[in-house]
């Protein structure tokens, strides 16, 4: 289950300097995948039973943990992740927590799918990181409470069994379920602190939803977008530019580096199925000096189909949402993006209808996968 190499045991004491230089993390080969618990995505953890060094909302958010070695308050030591009290056993005699006593977190995705790996981060929690954690997902339609999640007729698939992590790491887990999933339960036994969580993985859509929208973005991530490649992730990941909402600061988007060659770049996507896309928007909010010159849009139906230009070469204002109507329907399954000659852009906006096979094929993905 577990990616390797495989992080255990305590990180040596803060020495002062940079907190990240003894920090322990891997390439995992899940990581280029969409974080499913993204708060932009509408991710959160709902519940935990025990918060009292650090409350539960630190695990989902989008920046590394940050470590202050003078920050202390009434409690104690204020950390950027989510801590526990620790545990304390029965009594004089049995000091100790027994094998059972851990703590939880639930955690609601912010888009269902199916989860490919897992990153339980400790960073800077260095002695006070947990002995070991387990991972449990399930589903449940509309909008569960806690109470509904832990609910005794509730069935919780095992993500990751009970795994011993190390300190101040990226401990890292493939995860083999073919399943969709709406919520994860995360245990740390018997306590301590977890700095972020990961849940990397594939969106999976409600069918009936998309249906009911009718005319909705086809390559937004929460609808099922993804994006298969890009010629360049220096500055950004591409995949900033089919995340929820318009983009809030340049690095909200996606910018290369600069060409020093003749050629030009670009993305390739896969759209949530087959589709029949009607307009386009590509949005260069907050790339002013930097923005693309120009940019072309091309369908395939197919992976490996035929290109058909439905965008040609078309010049872009910076800082500017631009917004074009096809002359008529485009069927397909996987779009490019090509740029010229380098730059970046915020946001593209793919907007049409699944065709009767697109949606026929969605269906059965989603039963397959239990939803």
């Amino acid at each position: 289950m577990t990616a390797t190499p495989h992080f255990t045991g305590d990180a040596s004491p803060y020495g002062g300097g940079d907190p990240y230089a003894d920090y322990r993390t891997a390439d995992f080969p899940f990581t280029h995948l969409v974080d499913l618990a993204d708060r932009r995505l509408g991710g959160g953890v709902i519940a935990a039973n025990d918060e009292f060094f650090a409350e539960r909302e630190n695990l989902l958010k989008p920046e590394p943990a940050a470590f202050d070695p003078e920050r202390f308050g009434h409690k104690g030591k204020i950390m950027d992740g989510w801590e526990t009290r620790r545990r304390r056993g029965t009594g004089a005699t049995e000091p100790h927590p027994t094998d059972e006593d851990h703590d939880w977190a639930l955690v609601r995705l912010g888009a269902p799918g199916v989860v490919r790996g897992l990153v339980v981060d400790t960073a800077h929690f260095r002695g006070n990181y947990p002995q070991s954690v387990s991972v449990e997902a399930t589903s449940l339609p509309g909008s569960p409470s806690p109470e509904d999640l832990l609910a005794p007729d509730v069935k919780w698939t095992t993500l990751v069994p009970r795994t011993a992590v190390g300190g101040h790491a990226a401990n890292g887990f493939e995860v083999a379920e073919e399943q969709r999933f709406t919520h994860l339960r995360v245990n740390q036994h018997p306590d301590g602190g977890i700095a972020r969580l990961r849940v990397h993985g594939e969106v999976a859509p409600d069918p009936a939803w998309l249906a009911a929208l009718g005319t909705f973005d086809l390559v937004a991530l929460e609808n099922g977008g993804e994006v298969q490649d890009a010629s360049d992730r220096f500055y950004s990941p591409a995949t900033n530019t089919i995340a929820p909402g318009r983009s809030r600061k340049m690095d909200d988007g996606w910018e290369t580096r600069r060409r020093r060659d003749r050629g030009n770049d670009w993305i390739r996507y896969r759209l949530a199925e087959q589709s029949e896309i009607r307009a386009v928007e590509i949005d260069t909010a907050y790339l002013k000096g930097n923005a693309a010159g120009w940019a072309a849009i091309s369908v395939s139906d197919g992976e490996e189909g035929e290109r058909r230009e439905v965008l040609p070469r078309t010049r872009l204002q910076p800082d500017t949402n631009h917004r074009f109507v096809l002359p008529e329907p485009v069927r397909g399954t996987h779009v490019r993006i090509d740029i010229f000659p380098d730059g970046g852009i915020s946001r593209l906006r793919l907007f049409g209808t699944l065709t009767e096979t697109g949606a026929a094929r969605l269906a059965a993905r989603h039963e397959e996968l239990g939803g």
